[in-house]
């Protein structure tokens, strides 16, 4: 089942001719941008790199859970766990995209590993020796090397290495030896593994992303907010925002960088894709200046709501979500902004998605952006949507 959503022009959804033509040739493709984080694209960017080279995609370094959160208490850094899963999704995995730094960039160390083995086998990859780095050739070998012994260097006394990730200890140890910045050793890293596509952290800041309930609860810690590591919220999210310490609400102001802004403005469309939604969408909008660059954007803006349940969106509906969204965006952006210049299409799959509630189609038109119903779940993906359904709908607005 197709249709045809008329935004600026007529757009069919999908569109056979259009797809098929960047599957011939992904280095010519669009550049979709993706504001999103954690794990929830990272299927999806899989199917993307088969279709376009090209897209962009911000993320947030604000996860303080799991081995990003080790990283953080050690050096007082952001989180690049995020960063990392998504450079990999979009990594070259064949032949031509050096599948051996693949293979070691994903490498973690067993969680039930003793300590002391775990910093020998450390230090045989530092010195070459380790298997995984005597299949890498001079002079990815030899970058690779520099930089997780920068981290060995660095590192606390008695940092636990169970569980951790190769390729975050080595982005841990470029961010360190290129003066706290993490854009150098993101580009480095995309390199050695060819990504295909660009992948930024929304901005560098080192800060904590911080919540008030509407129980009157602040909660300060992504990973407090997710339901993931702790239960989930009871209480809906009614205020979002970052703090400068993750042990006491310290307000702090975010600003993106102009290249960023560059970037947004650059991109042939924008998608508000499915995920956490405070977490990885509504954290990407918080830095003063992404409303801004998003108005300014005279592409196409698409919605793509999370099936199922998500933890942090308890108390908010659909055409509530939308109203924080594009509230969120004007933030920045100013109140009186239009909704055309910030959202114009919100993507539902009502026939064989549950979204936890009938969608008031009616509701959401009268805020001023249109639904297109598309068919986004088959039986494979259910009850999820089906990445190479959600790609096509996407690139078929490019």
């Amino acid at each position: 089942m197709s249709q045809t959503v008329t935004l600026a022009r007529r757009y069919p959804l999908p569109n056979p001719l259009k797809l098929g033509r960047f599957l011939k040739a992904p280095e010519l493709g669009p550049r979709p941008l993706f504001f999103s984080g954690g794990s929830a694209l990272n299927a999806t960017s899989r199917v993307l790199k088969r279709y376009t080279h090209n897209s962009i995609h911000f993320v947030t370094p604000y996860d303080s859970g799991g081995s990003s959160a080790v990283l953080r208490r050690a050096f007082d850094m952001p989180a690049i766990g995020d960063l990392r899963s998504r450079l990999m999704a979009l990594a070259d995995e064949a032949l031509g995209g050096h599948p051996e730094v693949f293979r070691l960039f994903t490498h973690r160390f067993p969680k039930g590993g003793q300590p002391g083995r775990l910093d020998q086998e450390l230090a045989a990859m530092i010195a070459g020796d380790h298997p995984l780095l005597l299949s890498i050739q001079d002079p990815m070998r030899r970058l690779i090397r520099h930089q997780l012994e920068f981290f060995y260097q660095a590192r606390p006394e008695g940092f636990d290495l169970r569980g951790a990730s190769i390729g975050n200890l080595i982005l841990a140890g470029g961010y360190l030896n290129n003066h706290e910045q993490l854009d150098p050793i993101v580009f480095l890293f995309s390199k050695l593994v060819n990504v295909r596509g660009e992948v930024h952290t929304i901005v560098n800041d080192n800060y904590h992303l911080a919540c008030r309930l509407a129980d009157g609860r602040q909660v300060i810690g992504q990973h407090l907010m997710t339901g993931k590591e702790v239960a989930p919220l009871t209480s809906p999210i009614v205020e979002l925002e970052l703090s400068a310490r993750a042990d006491e609400w310290v307000p702090v102001n975010s600003v993106l960088h102009a290249r960023k802004r560059q970037l947004i403005e650059s991109a042939d469309l924008i998608c508000f894709p499915p995920g956490s939604f405070h977490s990885s969408l509504l954290a990407n909008l918080l830095p003063q200046g992404v409303g801004r660059a998003v108005a300014a954007a005279g592409v196409p803006k698409v919605y793509i709501p999370n099936l199922g349940r998500d933890p942090e969106q308890v108390g908010l509906g659909l055409v509530a979500r939308v109203e924080r969204l594009l509230a969120m965006l004007r933030r920045d952006a100013g109140a009186q902004t239009p909704v055309s210049d910030l959202l114009n299409l919100v993507i539902v799959d009502t026939e064989h998605g549950d979204y936890g509630e009938t969608v008031d189609v009616a509701a959401l038109e009268a805020l001023g952006v249109q639904v297109a119903q598309v068919p986004l779940v088959t039986p494979a993906s259910a009850p999820l949507i089906d990445p190479k359904r959600l790609v096509e709908a996407v690139l078929s607005l490019t």
